[in-house]
């Protein structure tokens, strides 16, 4: 089930996103930044998206969070699953479920030593459109749109 967050889960949604973020940035963080990067840090962040206009949501699993999403217009933001519930179909339920809310063209910004959200995105249709931000000398985040389907099919319905 997914569930909008709201003021009352969101503490939630900020320690599902906390958790999956520090394990998804533990290999280039230092100890003491990813410390930082509290529960209550990442809800107070997501909050604040929300009062600018971001829907954010909650996957549950057995009435408890395991993966957060956010959508503003057509930019996707922020979708993490909980380690130990990774490479289990949450990432891509919650994808289809961000893809179908967005306004325009579904498109999102990941880092580049993320490979398994990037063939996430690749099977779900989505392709590099060659704008970067670089973040350090070997850490980049680029953009990635997704791509229409030759035939005209809307791969927002894709089931992978």
């Amino acid at each position: 089930m997914i569930v909008e967050v709201t003021e009352k889960n969101l503490a939630d949604a900020g320690t599902v996103h906390a958790v999956s973020w520090r394990e998804s940035h533990r290999t280039f963080c230092s100890q003491k930044f990813l410390a930082q990067n509290t529960p209550e840090k990442h809800a107070l962040q997501l909050g604040e998206a929300m009062r600018r206009g971001e829907k954010t949501w909650l996957l549950m699993e057995a009435g408890k969070p395991v993966g957060v999403v956010s959508v503003k217009d057509s930019l996707i933001e922020n979708l993490y699953i909980l380690p130990d519930r990774q490479n289990r179909g949450c990432g891509s339920e919650l994808l289809r479920f961000a893809m179908a809310r967005c306004a325009g063209t579904p498109t999102l910004w990941i880092l580049n030593v993320n490979d398994g959200a990037y063939r996430l995105y690749r099977r779900f249709g989505f392709r590099e459109t060659g704008d970067r931000h670089r973040l350090s000398d070997t850490i980049f985040e680029f953009e990635m749109r997704l791509k229409p389907l030759p035939d005209g099919q809307d791969n927002r319905e894709i089931h992978v």
